[in-house]
């Protein structure tokens, strides 16, 4: 890294490298900068899963904007959020209620269950807000309905929801050319906007319920489902990454970036040669004279390829004629593989 000083280290303990990245290097005009950033994208993913974007496009005023509204939301009476609940994993749009959720990459619903009763369910609420203008039974569900504030609420989520896709294409553009395939290979796999803006809030939450049970977590450990994940954080911290040493690791919030991680989606596309790494979110610690654990607010937009896109090995990614560069898996189409993972959460 030292070589480049578009990159920098955001996290390093245990083996865990995430490397802290201007996304700015990866505009330059100069053909040797831009491909030395986005080889550095391209190799946090593969080293660590994860990296950190500063200077990533998307102004810190819209950002704040988006967690006020947020906030907004989260605080409404709970009939209001109850008649926009989640329904279906195809719809995946809608309000998550606390205590619903069990954040896992388990898919065997009596461990799931097992699990869930060891460390409860996740303490959390959510609002998902997916791609515009779908109808029969794929609709967003906004508080627009309610008040001139669910006006507001739902011009400012689309506007952020369209400049999260825009990066999404960029930061997928980077890890292209870091693979040495057409910058804009991935283009047509992502236009559509097959995504999800997740609204997260972790409520106060009484000490006694950690000590009560001290394996409880605020979202359990998991890998994300589909290409990239764009998590923007509050300054309380949570986020944890698994390392290579099996420790969970701090992803502590840097102001001015987002934390973006590979999925799983991407990894088996990538032929596993970019990583989907585990995380979790804990309690954020508590000052000694305080009897509660603060409330957590985030926002990740989840990115994945347009759902009728079918998707097998990335070109240079696997040799044929090479057993150790064999294609892993077999071809899947985008829409029903998040939707069998959706299954096996909620």
């Amino acid at each position: 890294m030292a070589d480049n000083p578009s990159v920098t280290s955001a996290v390093n303990v245990d083996n865990l490298d995430i490397p802290l990245i201007d996304f700015t290097a990866f505009q330059s005009s100069d053909p040797a900068t831009r491909q030395a950033t986005a080889s550095a994208i391209l190799s946090g993913f593969q080293r660590a899963g994860f990296i950190y974007l500063r200077n990533h496009g998307i102004d810190s005023k819209a950002v704040q904007t988006a967690f006020g509204e947020s906030a907004k939301f989260f605080a409404r009476p709970l009939p209001q959020k109850e008649a926009l609940a989640w329904t279906t994993p195809e719809a995946n749009r809608g309000y998550v209620r606390q205590g619903r959720e069990k954040t896992t990459d388990l898919t065997d619903p009596a461990e799931i269950e097992r699990v869930r009763a060891l460390e409860g369910a996740d303490i959390k609420e959510s609002l998902e807000i997916g791609r515009e203008g779908l109808s029969n039974g794929l609709e967003n569900k906004w508080p627009d309905v309610y008040d001139d504030e669910g006006k507001v609420f739902k011009k400012i989520m689309l506007e952020f929801f369209e400049q999260c896709k825009d990066l999404h294409v960029e930061v997928m553009r980077a890890i292209a050319v870091g693979l040495g395939i057409d910058e804009k290979w991935f283009d047509s796999f992502c236009d559509g906007g097959d995504n999800t803006l997740r609204l997260l809030h972790y409520p106060e939450v009484d000490a006694n319920v950690f000590k009560e049970k001290p394996n409880s977590v605020r979202a359990g450990a998991h890998t994300d489902y589909g290409s990239i994940t764009l998590l923007f954080q509050d300054d309380r911290g949570g986020l944890q990454v698994l390392s290579p040493k099996n420790t969970y690791v701090n992803a502590t919030p840097i102001p001015g970036t987002i934390v973006v991680n590979a999925g799983d989606l991407l990894a088996r596309w990538s032929n596993d040669t970019i990583k989907s790494t585990k995380h979790r979110v804990v309690q954020p610690p508590a000052r000694a004279d305080e009897d509660k654990y603060p409330a957590r607010y985030s926002m990740a937009y989840f990115c994945n390829p347009n759902f009728d896109r079918f998707i097998e090995a990335i070109p240079g990614t696997y040799d044929k004629a090479l057993e150790e560069k064999k294609i892993k898996y077999s071809g899947v189409n985008s829409g029903d593989y998040l939707v069998q993972r959706l299954t096996a959460t909620y």
